[in-house]
């Protein structure tokens, strides 16, 4: 939306979104919550999760600065189909469903540039699909850890975001005890080091060969 953010046509409704504090750990969208509007990320990291079988969370991805939530309002469903929460402090702008939907039906750009969005999103999702079928648990959690590189980089020598065992393991469809050996074998062999929550990948093209017959390239 910052995009739009000079465009005189849309500053009325643009004005009317409502921007939203978050700390840490604090619900965004319940999941299986009626639906109230759509949302975006102006600043902080947020969490994007499912919930399966026997109360499971599935985390889909991790939206920053710039990325939608709930954008999947516009379909038939009554209620919101994942649920969304703040890693840390998170300032949010929020818009209702009837605000976005006359910004979308009187603005032919910005609705071409959510239906870019949304078809790049189901390709993605898609080959997450295809990718995971075929990868061992191991080469999973590599792949979770080659996402946050690609997607916040490294600070000082650590992944600049912090994940618990639990949320990787989510993120990778694996369980907490499996992430915790994984890691301890992949620091044995060099290929991260780790010191409490933070994990820093020294060389990055180490684990990109490792699964490179997956398709690193994939963003997901």
């Amino acid at each position: 939306m910052k995009k739009y953010s000079n465009d005189l046509a849309l500053t009325v409704l643009l004005e009317q979104k409502n921007t939203m504090r978050c700390r840490k750990g604090q619900s965004i969208i319940i999941e299986g919550s009626p639906i109230h509007g759509i949302y975006f990320v102006k600043e902080g990291k947020v969490k994007v999760f499912s919930t399966g079988i026997n109360g499971r969370e599935q985390i889909m991805r991790i939206a920053t600065s710039g990325e939608v939530l709930g954008q999947r309002v516009f379909s038939s469903r009554q209620t919101y189909p994942s649920g969304a929460l703040a890693l840390d402090e998170t300032i949010m702008c929020h818009f209702t469903l009837d605000t976005m939907k006359t910004m979308l039906q009187t603005h032919p750009k910005l609705a071409f540039d959510f239906m870019v969005y949304y078809a790049e999103e189901l390709n993605r999702t898609e080959s997450k699909v295809r990718m995971f079928a075929h990868m061992t648990v191991r080469e999973k959690v590599i792949d979770t850890l080659l996402y946050m590189h690609r997607k916040f980089g490294q600070k000082n020598g650590f992944l600049d975001i912090q994940l618990s065992r639990r949320d990787i393991a989510d993120f990778a469809g694996t369980t907490e005890e499996q992430v915790i050996r994984i890691l301890s074998a992949l620091k044995k062999d060099k290929a991260i080091k780790s010191a409490g929550k933070k994990i820093g990948i020294p060389n990055i093209q180490v684990l990109k060969d490792e699964i490179d017959e997956h398709h690193y390239f994939i963003q997901s």
